[in-house]
């Protein structure tokens, strides 16, 4: 029986645009199922705001074609392209009540009065929000102003919906109350979502796949567990979340990798393509992967000298980091028992061993480069 596949509502196709001979996006390519959740996520410059504003219509690419519900619209203006985005700064009228403000795609669009009602009706009833239909935008909370601009880029039915940064000005707690929301509305009604973000927390939380940007590319694409677990390359693996990493030189491969640092021996259950005995690799380890424990006992790969130099609590977890002789960091996250400041069997000052099994570290090319 042959699976049916599901329709992209987005497709760029090898784009690339430069600004002032710089480029920002080079030959992307990237493809978004119809009710999709896709976070765009990458450090400052990466180009994943030019991305969105290339699929808006804002920005037209040097090359390359942009497709929309299967609809070549490389050159189609913004205001054709079934397309609305959601901003920071919420961009409401301030003049119009919250209910005219959600009927004004649709009055665009040349819907009728009634029409136009029930279509915004619908829409802040869908984000909770039908009871403040009369007020106007300065009466309402941030997070609920926040809502309002969510709902009246959805009343206007569109193919895909963008979001930029648009959390970025509430404060934590806001914050996570909108996550919520934004998956409930996204999945109620199986929309297709583009998120773009520098916040991984928020990534994290809602996407059905991360789009990771690098200087104008995207260098991993794939759902939220898979990119944090098994990074595409070192420099993915530093950059989403945090890691430990121990430089080495690479000694046996196979099914488990052989390394040696000057900490001494290390085994890791992956080895990057193309590193071969003789090549300096990096070893990464996530902190919540590493553990500390008293010095002594059985020698072997993966026990690294060192001394804790902090033990902090912070809620349900114990942070605490760990430095060599030779100055090297490492942390560990641990889960820490209830009522416990700190570690029982460790203080600030003691000397450990820094641990982690070989199928928690992962050897890469340590170029700096990714």
């Amino acid at each position: 029986m042959s699976v049916v596949p599901t329709p992209l509502a987005v497709a760029l196709a090898d784009v690339s645009k430069s600004y002032g001979g710089r480029i920002v996006v080079s030959d992307v390519t990237l493809d978004v199922r119809k009710g999709e959740f896709l976070a765009i996520l990458g450090p400052s410059g990466s180009g994943k705001t030019t991305i969105m504003r290339l699929i808006g219509g804002f920005e037209a690419p040097d090359r390359g074609r942009i497709l929309i519900a299967g609809e070549d619209v490389t050159n189609v203006p913004a205001e054709r392209r079934r397309v609305n985005t959601v901003f920071q700064s919420y961009a409401l009228f301030p003049h119009l009540s919250v209910l005219d403000n959600v009927a004004y795609g649709p009055r665009m669009q040349g819907l009728g009065r009634s029409a136009r009602r029930d279509k915004a009706m619908e829409m802040l009833a869908l984000v909770r929000l039908a009871d403040v239909a009369g007020r106007k935008p300065h009466q309402l909370s941030g997070g609920m102003q926040q809502r309002v601009a969510l709902a009246r880029a959805l009343a206007n039915d569109p193919a895909v919906l963008l979001l930029d940064e648009p959390l970025g000005a509430l404060d934590r707690k806001l914050r996570d109350e909108m996550q919520r929301e934004l998956r409930r509305v996204q999945a109620e009604l199986g929309a297709t979502f583009i998120y773009v973000t520098h916040d991984q927390d928020e990534a994290f939380g809602m996407a059905d796949r991360l789009a990771v940007m690098r200087d104008g590319s995207f260098v991993q694409i794939g759902p939220p567990a898979e990119v944090y677990d098994r990074p595409a390359n070192a420099w993915v693996s530093r950059f989403v979340g945090s890691a430990n990493a121990l430089p080495a030189r690479v000694e046996h491969q196979g099914d488990r990798p052989a390394l040696r640092s000057d900490l001494g021996p290390l085994e890791t259950g992956f080895l990057a393509e193309g590193l071969a005995p003789g090549d300096t690799a990096v070893v990464l380890v996530r902190p919540e992967a590493t553990h500390f424990v008293p010095a002594g006992g059985s020698t072997g790969p993966n026990r690294i000298a060192a001394r804790l130099v902090d033990s902090v609590a912070i809620g349900p977890a114990l942070r605490l980091r760990a430095i060599t002789a030779g100055g090297l960091a490492f942390e560990s996250i641990e889960s820490r028992p209830l009522g416990l400041a700190h570690g029982a069997a460790l203080a600030p000052g003691d000397a450990v061993l820094v641990t982690f099994e070989a199928d928690a570290a992962r050897a890469y090319r340590d170029d700096r480069t990714g």
